[in-house]
């Protein structure tokens, strides 16, 4: 299942179409992915409740080890308020053993089953709507029922995420993130990829798919390095880059970003400083604070890496 938060990224799309074309086809894509996003699936009818339009049905759907799982408009919302929906999975004896509420939730098929713990067993996937419909805000609740039903993980805050299993049946999360977007406008915010598994909690593994992420094999870093072709960044660093308006060579602004976000998740701290050290000298302390304080809470050791490096004259 692809949410408006997984829309296609503009890295598959970046190499040949402008960013006007690119943010059109963005929104686009994001359109009639929530529109999609409300219709049943054919034979396997979609498990959900909205807030808009709003959902009547309520579904019940047997899992295994005689759990079941109840879903649809809560009976006590308070009317917009973000309770309008709810999912419970119930234990043979019907007692409540997880229980999520938001704008919207959906019972995920397509997941559930999947084994993220490596017990050999599957587990059970909801998605949360915290924001009512705005497409950052859809959240991946993923449950256990072994050996006791509980939350595992909860993933989506970025804007996209997607599920992979490998050929030795290990789960990897890729979680698509933005970076610092004080001089970047909508659809051109820059974003990188990284990588996670769970082992006992969500454990960063984005290095071991650097060799990839770094190369022309990723879409994202051909576009990047295309665009940061020498007679870019003499032009970027021409510019008069202001915080929170449009600003020329904003494409260029955005390439630069994203490529230094993606060497920080891959810990190669050097080779981002030196990308930001492309910046045009004017604003690039201020730039580094607003990017420290963008990939914190995912490197906090770049961030304080960051504030320590002078910026050289």
């Amino acid at each position: 299942m692809l949410l408006c938060g997984r829309c296609p990224t503009m890295r598959a799309m970046s190499q040949s179409i402008s960013m006007s074309m690119l943010i059109v086809l963005l929104l686009g894509s994001c359109a009639a992915t929530a529109f999609a996003h409300a219709q049943d699936d054919g034979d396997d009818k979609k498990i959900a409740c909205y807030t808009f339009p709003k959902s009547t049905e309520s579904y019940k759907k047997k899992l295994w080890d005689g759990y079941e799982i109840s879903l649809g408009p809560a009976r006590n919302a308070s009317g917009g308020g973000g309770d309008d929906c709810t999912a419970a999975i119930y234990n043979r004896a019907g007692k409540v053993v997880f229980r999520t509420t938001g704008f919207g939730v959906i019972f995920d098929q397509e997941h559930t089953g999947m084994d993220f713990d490596g017990d050999g067993k599957g587990e059970v996937v909801f998605e949360t709507d915290q924001a009512g419909g705005a497409h950052c805000c859809w959240v991946y609740n993923v449950v256990t029922l072994s050996p006791k039903p509980h939350r595992l993980f909860d993933i989506g805050e970025g804007a996209a995420v997607d599920f992979v299993k490998d050929k030795d049946g290990r789960v990897t999360i890729w979680d698509r993130v933005g970076g610092t977007y004080e001089y970047i406008s909508g659809a051109a915010r820059p974003y990188a990829e990284r990588a996670l598994r769970f082992e006992g909690t969500l454990v960063d593994v984005t290095p071991e798919f650097c060799g990839k992420l770094l190369s022309a094999d990723n879409p994202d870093y051909s576009y990047w390095m295309s665009t940061l072709a020498a007679e870019n960044i003499r032009k970027l660093q021409g510019a008069k880059l202001k915080p929170a308006g449009q600003n020329e060579a904003e494409e260029i602004a955005s390439a630069l970003l994203a490529r230094a976000e993606q060497k920080v998740l891959c810990r190669k701290y050097d080779d981002a400083l030196a990308d930001l050290n492309l910046w045009p000298e004017d604003s690039r302390n201020e730039m580094k604070n607003n990017f420290a304080a963008s990939i914190k809470e995912y490197s906090p050791e770049f961030a304080a890496h960051l504030e320590t490096k002078a910026s050289p004259k």
